[in-house]
Parts: C-alpha cells; sequence; structure tokens
C-alpha cells in the first residue's frame, strides 16, 4: 500500500477551472472520501489521480513517486466504477481473473487469489456465473474482487453505490467498510452521499466550487464545520439557519431576526453591533420548552420517520426543523416553545465563514 500525495493540483478545461489548487496528504491504509455536490470537481479529482485525465498544474506522487506523466496501468491503483463495467460473457471468476491472466500469472496463483478475493466478498457460491445472473449488489462485489486481486497501492472508487438502491446502499457500505478493514489498502472513495462520507471515512475531504472547504474526521466536520457550506452538508436532516442582525443590548447580544422576533445569544460573537450574521443549529438539538428564554414557533409541517419525527416550524419567517424521538411531537399544532442550547449553537458571518 501507499500514502497519496497531491500538491496545488489544478484542472481547466480551456478558460474554464474546476479545480483551483488542491493540496491534500492521504496517509499509507487511510480511507479518505471526497464529498460535495454535483459539478464540485471530486470525480475529476478522483480520476487525475488514477490518470484518466491530465493535470493542469500541479504534482500527485503515489508511494513518494511523481506520476503526472505516467500512464493509468503504471500507477499501481485499482478503481471501482459507478457502473459495474462486467464482461457479459465471462464467469465471475474470469471477470475477476482476467487482469491476472493479462500477465500471465501461473494458473495456481490465480486460482488462490481468486479464491481468496471471493472468500472476502461472499462471491464463492457465484464463481460460475454470469453477470446477468447476478443482482445488483452482486455485480458491485464483484467489481470490488477484480479490484482487490490486482493487489494494487491504492482503490479509487467513484461513487460506486450511487446505482443500488437505499437497503443495497446500507449492506455494501458496511460490506466496504470492513473491507478495508480487513485488506487495510490506502482507499478513496468519491461520493455526494454525506452518509456514506460520514459512516465509511477516516477522514472527510468536503469540496464544493472545485476548491477543499474542510478535511478532517466525520465528527470535526459534524461538530466544527468551518463554514456555512460544510455545516449545511453534513448532516441528516441538514442544519438549520437562522439570518439576522447582531444587537448588542444592555442585557445580552441577541440575534435580531424581524423587529419582533430576537433570539438570545450565550455568548457575543467576535463581529460589530448591527452586523449581519447566520445562527446554526442542528435540528436535533433543538427541543420543546417552557422556559423564559424559549424562542415561539409556529408548527407547519410534521414528517414521522419511523426512528424518529421531524417537526418543521417557523420563526420570524425563517424555517426552523426539529429532530425528536418524543412521539408526542405528532400531536404539535399552532404555537410552540423551543430551545436553542447554547453549547450547540454555530455562528457565521455575512460570508458564510465561522465566527
Amino acid at each position: 500500500m501507499a500514502s497519496i500525495d497531491i500538491s496545488d493540483v489544478r484542472k481547466s478545461y480551456g478558460r474554464t477551472a474546476v479545480l483551483h489548487g488542491v493540496d491534500l496528504n492521504i496517509e499509507d491504509g487511510e480511507f479518505v472520501v471526497l464529498v460535495g455536490p454535483s459539478g464540485c470537481g471530486k470525480s475529476t479529482l478522483l480520476r487525475m489521480i488514477a490518470g484518466l485525465e491530465e493535470i493542469s498544474s500541479g504534482d500527485i506522487a503515489i508511494a513518494g513517486r511523481r506520476v503526472n506523466d505516467l500512464a493509468p496501468k503504471d500507477r499501481d491503483i485499482a478503481m471501482v466504477f459507478q457502473s459495474y463495467a462486467l464482461y457479459p460473457h465471462m464467469s465471475v471468476a474470469d471477470n475477476m481473473s482476467y487482469s491476472l491472466r493479462l500477465r500471465r500469472q501461473p494458473r495456481e496463483t490465480i486460482k488462490s487469489v481468486v479464491g481468496g478475493a471471493a472468500t472476502k466478498l461472499g462471491l464463492n457460491p457465484l464463481l460460475e456465473r454470469r453477470p446477468r445472473a447476478l443482482s445488483g449488489g452482486q455485480r458491485q462485489r464483484v467489481a470490488m474482487g477484480r479490484a482487490i486481486v490486482r493487489e494494487p497501492k491504492a482503490f479509487l472508487f467513484d461513487e460506486p453505490l450511487s446505482n443500488l438502491d437505499a437497503r443495497l446502499r446500507e449492506q455494501m457500505r458496511a460490506e466496504i467498510k470492513q473491507l478495508h478493514k480487513n485488506i487495510g489498502a490506502t482507499s478513496i472513495y468519491v461520493t455526494h452521499d454525506q452518509i456514506e462520507a460520514m459512516t465509511l471515512a477516516d477522514r472527510i475531504v468536503a469540496m464544493n466550487g472545485g476548491i477543499v472547504q474542510q478535511v478532517g474526521s466525520p465528527l470535526d466536520l459534524y461538530d466544527r464545520p468551518v463554514n456555512r457550506f460544510v455545516a449545511g452538508f453534513i448532516g441528516s436532516p441538514g442544519m438549520n439557519f437562522l439570518e439576522g442582525q447582531l444587537r448588542l443590548k444592555e442585557t445580552g447580544p441577541v440575534l435580531a431576526l424581524d423587529r419582533d422576533v430576537e433570539v438570545a445569544l450565550p455568548v457575543r460573537p467576535g463581529m460589530e453591533d448591527g452586523s449581519v450574521m447566520t445562527l446554526g443549529i442542528r435540528p436535533e438539538h433543538v427541543a420543546r420548552s417552557a422556559a423564559s428564554a424559549a424562542v415561539t414557533a409556529e408548527t407547519q409541517l410534521i414528517e414521522p420517520t419511523g426512528f424518529g419525527i421531524i417537526v418543521h416550524l417557523n420563526v420570524g419567517g425563517q424555517d426552523l426543523k426539529m429532530f425528536t424521538q418524543d412521539r408526542a411531537a405528532l400531536q404539535f399544532q399552532g404555537e410552540i416553545t423551543v430551545s436553542l442550547p447554547s453549547d450547540h449553537l454555530h455562528f457565521f458571518d455575512d460570508a458564510g465563514d465561522r465566527v
């Protein structure tokens, strides 16, 4: 296995720049997830690491070796795509062993390596089947097995689960995580699904507009997002944002949402009186309260999810979601009062950066 070092990597198509100087160091054996909305540049970066896209400027090194000018086959990486790309006329065993046969590996070696990968992925009963006789999840396992048998320096995953239904995605996430635990391979995984990012990653790289916004552990990004983009992208349901003006009163700082609605702030943000700012709080931290400092909200919509209940509220003309497991919330209607606990508040300035 190997480390991967990305230094000031940029990519442009003509005059259109899609990556704006990416710096990232991935340690040997680490599982890193690139996450962000469609068009943020995450798949482009992955394809540049694989050698499927040219680098406009900057450097990529795998195991300390600069690979900018190396062909994909010479980079010693294996890629698992969104489409399974299996040979329909070949059996599972032949699909998995194809790269080894091209290298003219001994027959016994091929049998041993394919058997080992099949055992890890639960494919032994399927080795003689052809792809048309497999489910979507089984085909994705075969595609992963085809990558594993090559014993590459790194694995690259480009949204491999997006074609599967929700239950299969959940199952495959667990299998990929267990596989990484067993093999310990350096892995880079691209997804737009923040749940996949949170559950799989050692570290998450949040991207937007071709720029790395934040790099850290899943809980780093969840608990201390560096800006409003990361705060809103990580977490489900997404973080609430209440926009207003900071007012410094004798009784303490408040966020004025409109003329009549103010939210008391536990601390004074490092901003001037009258500054435009945004208060963020996650739905699971909003709670019903009868305390004098509670905020009055109007019930708009109630969504039971089974695991919990999402209550859509209106505060000063702005949306506020509350997530609770208390089924009494199914009966909420009209005005209720909610608390916004001080230790779960996030503050962002008018540029969207964390205060």
